[in-house]
C-alpha cells in the first residue's frame, strides 16, 4: 500500500495547502490583514498561527522528515503571492496585499524536530509554543514595512467589503498597545492543542490507509 500513502500524501499537501491559503483570505479579516492592520492584528495571528501549526505538524509526522512544514508553508507563500499578482493585475496596488510571513515559524518547528531527534510530541508541545509565539513578531515585522495600511484600506476599499467591516482608527490605549504580546501569549497557548490535532489527523490518515 506504498503507492497508497504516497499519493494520499501528495493529493493532500495540495488540497490543504490551497485550503489554508483561502483560509488566509478570511482569517482577522478579508484581504489577509493589510484593511485591518492594527486593530485585528491579535485575532489574525491567533489564526494564522493555529492554522499553520496543524497543517505544518501534519504534514511533517506524516513525511518524518524535518523540513516538511518549511515546505509546506513555501507552498502556502507561494499561493499568497499568487493572489497577491491577482490583485495586482486588477489595479490594486502592492501594498493593498500583505503576504503573511509563514516561513521562520515552520522552521522553527522543523528545527524543534529535528534537535529533539524526531520527537512527536517535543514537536507538539515545543514547536507548537515557538510557532505561536514567533508569527506575531514577523508578522509585525512585515507589516511595518507596509506603507500605510490604513490608507490603503481606505483609499482601495473592496467592493465585496460588507459595510459593517468598513476599516476603522484602532483605540489607542486599549488592548491593541502590544499587539504582539497578545497575539504571540494567544498564539502560544492555542497552537499546541492544534498541534496535537494535527498529529492526531496524522494518525487517523494511518488507519484510513491501512
Amino acid at each position: 500500500m506504498v503507492w497508497l500513502r504516497r499519493t494520499t500524501h501528495y493529493l493532500f499537501i495540495v488540497v490543504v495547502a490551497v485550503n489554508s491559503t483561502l483560509l488566509t483570505i478570511n482569517a482577522g479579516d478579508y484581504i489577509f490583514y493589510t484593511d485591518w492592520a492594527w486593530t485585528s492584528f491579535v485575532v489574525f495571528s491567533i489564526a494564522q498561527s493555529t492554522m499553520l501549526v496543524v497543517g505544518a505538524i501534519y504534514y511533517m509526522l506524516f513525511t518524518g522528515v524535518p523540513g516538511t512544514a518549511t515546505y509546506y508553508a513555501t507552498i502556502m507563500t507561494i499561493y499568497t503571492w499568487v493572489a497577491k499578482g491577482a490583485w495586482f493585475a486588477l489595479g490594486y496596488p502592492m501594498d493593498f496585499i500583505t503576504v503573511p510571513v509563514w516561513i521562520p515559524s515552520a522552521m522553527l518547528l522543523d528545527l524543534t524536530y529535528w534537535a529533539t531527534r524526531r520527537n512527536k510530541h517535543a514537536a507538539i508541545i515545543i514547536g507548537g509554543t515557538l510557532v505561536g509565539l514567533s508569527l506575531p513578531i514577523f508578522n509585525m515585522i512585515n507589516l511595518l514595512l507596509v506603507r500605510d495600511p490604513l490608507e490603503m484600506a481606505f483609499k482601495y476599499p473592496r467592493p465585496t467589503l460588507p459595510p459593517y467591516m468598513t476599516p476603522i482608527e484602532p483605540q489607542v490605549g486599549k488592548f491593541y498597545n502590544s499587539p504582539v504580546a497578545l497575539g504571540s501569549g494567544a498564539g502560544a497557548v492555542l497552537s499546541v492543542p492544534m498541534a496535537a490535532l494535527g498529529a492526531k489527523l496524522n494518525t487517523w490518515t494511518y488507519r484510513w490507509m491501512a
